[in-house]
């Protein structure tokens, strides 16, 4: 049991390690890539005091649920979904920020520039914000890969409240920039705000459903390892 306990965290902690590696790295590099390095500060790794104390508190809920309640950590369904997840927002994002380029920005823009263009295709065309979508699912994602079922819920309501604001926010700039053409696409297209509730309500059906409440005692199969200016 001890040997699979061990299996268990090493390959849940890996995944959980090269998924923020590389989450972080990439946004600096492609904010470098979007608008020059000579624009672009330490801030675009988007590691801020309020993220570093929700990942330290998410680690301390799964070290302490790992010794107190190790079956639950064993949960291959569970975690396997919160991979997927984490694969799913991490692509959704970096489309995001690849079909937005220069007009991809960290930091809500309240004047407009000339580089500053309403995005309407692509990811756009399927859901405004996405940039906001894929770091939501990325960020539950990570904790549903840990089975940690309160950090789950916690850092759905919290950040679908901080977008639930930001966005109404952001919008009455982009309605000042770009008037009707932003009322037609509000209208086409729904929000991160929307979305985000559905993966809350996800997120408990989660941890609560029947078969995520039994005890899995099972090996985890073999050979497989894996700020608030969050960017629209």
């Amino acid at each position: 049991m001890t040997e699979i306990l061990k299996d268990t965290s090493e390959r849940q902690l890996s995944q959980l390690l090269y998924a923020v590696f590389f989450f972080h790295a990439s946004e600096y590099l492609l904010a470098i890539a979007c608008h020059g390095k000579s624009k672009v500060t330490i801030e675009s790794l988007l590691i801020s005091k309020d993220y570093l104390l929700a990942m330290i508190l998410s680690m301390l809920e799964y070290l302490l649920e790992l010794h107190f309640f190790p079956s639950l950590k064993n949960n291959w369904s569970i975690s396997n979904t919160g991979l997927m997840l984490v694969i799913l927002g991490e692509t959704i994002r970096k489309l995001a920020i690849l079909t937005a380029g220069k007009a991809f920005s960290h930091i809500i823009q309240r004047y407009h520039e000339d580089d500053h263009k309403l995005i309407t295709y692509g990811i756009y065309g399927v859901i405004r914000h996405p940039g906001y979508s894929g770091f939501l699912i990325w960020s539950v994602g990570t904790q549903i890969m840990l089975c940690n079922p309160v950090s789950t819920i916690a850092f759905a309501i919290i950040l679908w409240d901080f977008f639930h604001n930001r966005i109404p926010y952001e919008e009455f700039f982009l309605k000042q920039f770009f008037g009707l053409e932003h009322d037609a696409y509000a209208q086409r297209v729904c929000s991160c705000v929307s979305f985000g509730g559905c993966l809350l309500r996800l997120s408990v059906v989660v941890f609560v459903s029947p078969s995520s409440l039994r005890h899995h005692h099972q090996s985890p199969p073999v050979g497989l390892k894996s700020s608030t200016e969050v960017g629209k």
